[in-house]
């Protein structure tokens, strides 16, 4: 593991400052977390490409616990390739159960979707596996806070017409004021090793833009990225849970507004009816990136 303190956006540019975000357009900082009554606000983690079971994963655990010791999640959210290298049952107790163990005893729940690794040998053992809360299937949608946040859980492994077809209804009826999606390979991205899923943008941005959809986490690339607000959404990468890519940013990519590479990473949110709060938190606990956005 690289040694270095954290400290770099894209190792080239100063640490992001706070931003304040309303309907695609940056505008003056604010106050990190100045939302309203603690009861009225949903916590989580958002945590991708992170089933190593080495150093590194144990490490961003632990710092994730430290978190959770301060400010409690009420679930996580992983954005795919949970479980290396193929996603195999096999593999869940060393990657998954024990360095996770202590917000497992404390009864935080994850919520995952798959990655391209997860799928190599089959999508069955995840989508059975009750600690993954997928309920046997590969897409599905959780509300949250008595009709605050719905989390659309997409399978880009295999985004196919039936599948479209529910994403467009379950977008359609839902009335929460937050519309969440979450899936693995990402639409905007500026990672160098893959970059953005364009056939899949086509597919579904039409339907987040139709139907209201604010945020979308994904990973793939082993970064952290926020994007500029593209058609009023607000795209996050977040990719480096196990295993950062050093260097991996494309630091000239146009819609690019934050990003690091330096080391792991996971994120915190907390989520109220008209802002969301959001860090980007290191392996060493450093925030990397932070700010608010405004629901319209």
């Amino acid at each position: 593991m690289d040694n270095r303190k954290p400290g770099l956006i894209g190792r080239r540019q100063a640490l992001a400052s706070l931003a304040t975000l309303t309907a695609g357009t940056l505008i003056k900082p604010a106050s990190i977390f100045s939302l309203t009554p603690v009861e009225s606000v949903i916590r989580f983690a958002v945590l991708g490409d992170w089933g190593t079971g080495d150093d590194d994963e144990f490490g961003l655990a632990r710092q994730m616990i430290e978190v959770h010791h301060r400010s409690a999640f009420d679930f996580i959210l992983t954005a795919g390739d949970n479980i290396y290298p193929d996603g195999s049952g096999r593999h869940f107790v060393k990657h998954f159960e024990e360095p996770f163990a202590e917000l497992l005893k404390n009864r935080v729940k994850f919520y995952a979707v798959l990655g391209n690794h997860d799928v190599r040998e089959g999508r069955e053992d995840q989508c059975r596996y009750p600690l993954f809360n997928m309920g046997d299937r590969r897409y599905y949608s959780i509300s949250k806070g008595d009709g605050l946040a719905e989390f659309f859980m997409i399978d880009s492994t295999d985004f196919d017409q039936t599948q479209a077809g529910w994403l467009e209804n379950a977008l359609r009826i839902s009335r929460a004021k937050w519309k969440i999606a979450v899936f693995h390979h990402p639409l905007y991205s500026s990672g160098k090793k893959h970059g953005s899923e364009t056939r899949l943008r086509r597919k579904v941005e039409p339907l987040f833009i139709k139907y209201g959809v604010s945020v979308v986490f994904s990973g793939h690339d082993h970064i952290y990225q926020r994007t500029v607000p593209q058609n009023g959404i607000q795209y996050f990468v977040t990719g480096a849970g196990g295993k950062t890519r050093r260097g991996g940013v494309e630091m000239d990519c146009g819609y690019r507004a934050a990003s690091y590479d330096e080391d792991n990473h996971f994120m915190f949110i907390e989520l109220a009816e008209t802002e969301m709060s959001f860090k980007a938190i290191s392996e060493a606990g450093d925030i990397v990136d932070k700010g608010m956005i405004k629901k319209a």
